[in-house]
């Protein structure tokens, strides 16, 4: 449709301006194809894999879509040098890439020259004028309705601040799911929408049958910003485990800590001395507690339990509050199709309005 027709668009080569976040775990070739191939543009959550597997997983998702894709990472993974070569062979189908702190500008540079976009997320005005300046094509900007690690800015005054701060095109993200939110977000000045909760939320997305329930249960009093998993606040959905962490006093937490670190020794056959030296290293600047930091650590495996293992009640579910809202687990298809019809519909009314 010409009314959705944006930069981002004519960028990234797709029909919708709506970009499928990077979620770890989640956004696997199965959910990116889906995308993709109903007209919004995928990221392949590769932060969380070695290079091997995302080799593999790019691989795969090549097979699987004729349209090209994004490829999330962080600079800091082990292996993020290899993961680079990686994207850059694959320069032909792989149109942009995401991460949040990371490249530099040689590295960006690198990206530029293969003809590959940067579009990294940011959460913060300094944080996107510093993108701009290392030379990246576009930024997503996550307002604090935004699942997992979060700010506390709103997505209402961060988007309009980051609008009058940079030159580049700015996706907005953080609380959107609708077409609504999409004509909203076009209406700001922004060239798309990204989204992660409402695609976490879909037939493809591969997170199992009982968290998912729990993500379609759970109303927007059930989601809350802890700062007790990590040291950093995370918005997740409050389930019997965060619960608990929520309600540990020093002596819990040294429970909660062991338990966590019994689900990392689980899922990595790591030694209890392994687990601890981890631990011990995200105190070396002395702003973590031991116990704390046990948490940090094993944070990935607890969230592993609950959207690979299943583990509704005994894992981590990361959300946007807008999970509050949603209660319903759409095709990819059906859902960009529903956000393309309503956008449309919206602008049209606006712009009859104004004549």
């Amino acid at each position: 449709m010409t009314l959705l027709k944006t930069p981002l668009t004519e960028a990234l080569g797709c029909r919708i301006p709506v970009i499928q976040t990077a979620m770890g775990w989640i956004a696997k070739p199965e959910l990116v194809a889906a995308t993709s191939n109903a007209g919004a543009f995928g990221f392949l959550a590769a932060a969380v894999m070695t290079p091997q597997e995302a080799k593999d997983e790019i691989a795969r998702l090549r097979d699987m879509t004729q349209h090209a894709f994004g490829v999330n990472f962080h600079s800091f993974q082990p292996g993020a040098a290899e993961i680079v070569d990686i994207i850059l062979a694959n320069k032909d189908r792989i149109r942009a890439v995401s991460f949040g702190r990371g490249p530099d500008a040689k590295m960006i540079g690198r990206f530029k020259d293969a003809g590959i976009l940067c579009i990294p997320t940011i959460g913060a005005v300094k944080h996107a004028q510093k993108m701009e300046e290392l030379g990246c094509d576009m930024v997503t900007v996550q307002g604090g309705e935004g699942g997992g690690h979060t700010g506390s800015v709103p997505t209402t005054v961060l988007l309009p601040q980051v609008l009058d701060a940079v030159k580049i095109p700015v996706v907005a993200a953080g609380g959107f799911a609708d077409g609504r939110g999409l004509a909203a977000a076009l209406g700001y000045g922004a060239v798309g929408i990204a989204m992660g909760t409402r695609f976490l939320m879909t037939a493809e997305s591969p997170v199992p049958a009982a968290p998912k329930s729990a993500y379609v249960k759970a109303g927007t009093s059930d989601i809350a910003v802890s700062t007790k998993v990590d040291g950093i606040p995370q918005r997740m959905i409050l389930n019997p485990l965060l619960k608990r962490i929520e309600g540990s006093g020093k002596i819990a937490m040294w429970a909660r800590a062991v338990e966590a670190g019994m689900e990392m020794k689980r899922q990595t056959g790591m030694s209890w001395g392994d687990v601890i030296r981890t631990a011990k290293a995200m105190t070396s600047h002395g702003e973590m507690p031991l116990a704390q930091a046990m948490m940090a650590a094993a944070a990935p495996m607890m969230i592993q339990r609950a959207v690979v293992s299943g583990d509704a009640d005994n894992g981590l579910m990361a959300t946007g509050v807008v999970a509050g809202r949603l209660q319903d687990l759409p095709s990819c298809a059906e859902l960009l199709a529903q956000i393309e019809t309503d956008a449309a519909a919206r602008i049209a009314a606006m712009q009859t309005l104004q004549a």
